[in-house]
């Protein structure tokens, strides 16, 4: 069945990526059409959540409206996905583009810039984060992923990844590699953030979720700047990623408690969804409700002191016992990899 299954795959890979980049998007953007007739599971999870942020300000048609869209986009993105995996950057440039604080998106060449971890989402083409180290070469990026369950497929999506030349830690496996990569001078780091995950809660587009503490933890431990990262559909097979303005970890002198940092995360994130809500991922069941709430007693979480521990501490001075979370290697839950 795997073997089967893999064909499929690498036919589908080898015919996107012969066709043009804009048949590549109407093509994308029809199965997406279809598949929200085909999808009812899918389909209720994103009118459930449309509604549940949006009822009170759209009418029922309108947010039908926004989720028959919404899978078209998905559609559009993920069939895009593969076909700008295989182009060359001076193929790619012309169609996105890379803005932000100038300190960050094209720092001075003379020295290594300032180790970055950006809390990236899954808005628009999320894989094209990856080619951000072609646009500003002075950085060495890198992201993590977890692994699919079957080794080919997994071997074949990994394979059109690494073309970016992002490198890519397997987040249940590659913690020393991924702190050896951190304690080099100007690297960038991004976490998929957006997702119901970690051991954090807090609100999100008005309602309680769970949230990764991830970038919080990696930009305090290894002393880097923090911002977000949000891909923009500016038009069919056209693309803006902008880096967002930097989110302050210390005040005063101090390591900022990571439900704070989050907080502010998510308020990027929130923006991003407003100004745009079918760029968003909204097939994903954000809002689930914490352990307690249904009945199971909050787990006590633990974390690797070498990869998560911030020493940090809360306004009272107090050691801050929220920087943890309970996987070896924190950051991204990644739909397409079966997560």
């Amino acid at each position: 069945m795997e073997t089967a299954l893999y064909c499929l795959v690498r036919a589908l890979v080898a015919l996107l990526q012969a066709l043009p980049l804009t048949w590549v998007a109407r093509l994308g953007r029809s199965g997406g059409g279809l598949a929200y007739w085909l999808d009812a599971r899918h389909r209720r999870v994103t009118l459930r959540n449309l509604t549940m942020c949006f009822g009170p300000e759209k009418s029922p048609a309108e947010l039908r409206a926004l989720a028959h869209e919404n899978f078209r986009r998905i559609g559009e993105n993920y069939a895009c996905a593969i076909k700008t995996a295989a182009m060359s950057f001076e193929e790619l440039r012309p169609r996105v583009e890379f803005v932000g604080d100038a300190r960050i998106v094209s720092p001075p060449g003379d020295r290594k810039p300032r180790g970055v971890v950006a809390a990236i989402g899954h808005f628009g083409n999320f894989e094209l984060y990856a080619r951000f180290g072609q646009f500003a070469p002075a950085y060495k990026c890198a992201t993590t992923y977890r692994g699919l369950r079957q080794p080919s497929i997994n071997r074949l999506l990994q394979t059109l990844r690494e073309r970016s030349g992002c490198l890519f830690f397997e987040r249940r496996f590659d913690a020393p590699a991924l702190k050896a990569f951190m304690n080099q001078p100007g690297v960038m780091l991004g976490l998929l953030s957006d997702q119901s995950g970690g051991s954090l809660r807090g609100p999100f587009l008005g309602h309680e979720c769970s949230t990764t503490a991830a970038p919080a933890i990696f930009a305090l431990r290894y002393h880097c700047a923090l911002i977000t990262g949000i891909c923009y559909r500016v038009g069919l097979a056209r693309w803006r990623i902008e880096a967002g303005s930097e989110i302050p970890t210390r005040e005063n002198g101090q390591p900022r408690s990571t439900a704070a940092i989050m907080r502010d995360v998510n308020l990027a994130f929130e923006a991003a969804v407003r100004r745009d809500p079918t760029n968003w991922f909204w097939v994903h069941r954000r809002w689930k409700p914490a352990k307690s709430e249904a009945g199971v007693p909050p787990a006590t979480p633990s974390v690797s002191p070498a990869l998560n521990g911030t020493g940090a501490s809360g306004p009272a001075g107090r050691r801050d016992a929220r920087p943890t979370i309970s996987e070896p290697i924190p950051g991204t839950r990644n739909p397409e990899a079966g997560q």
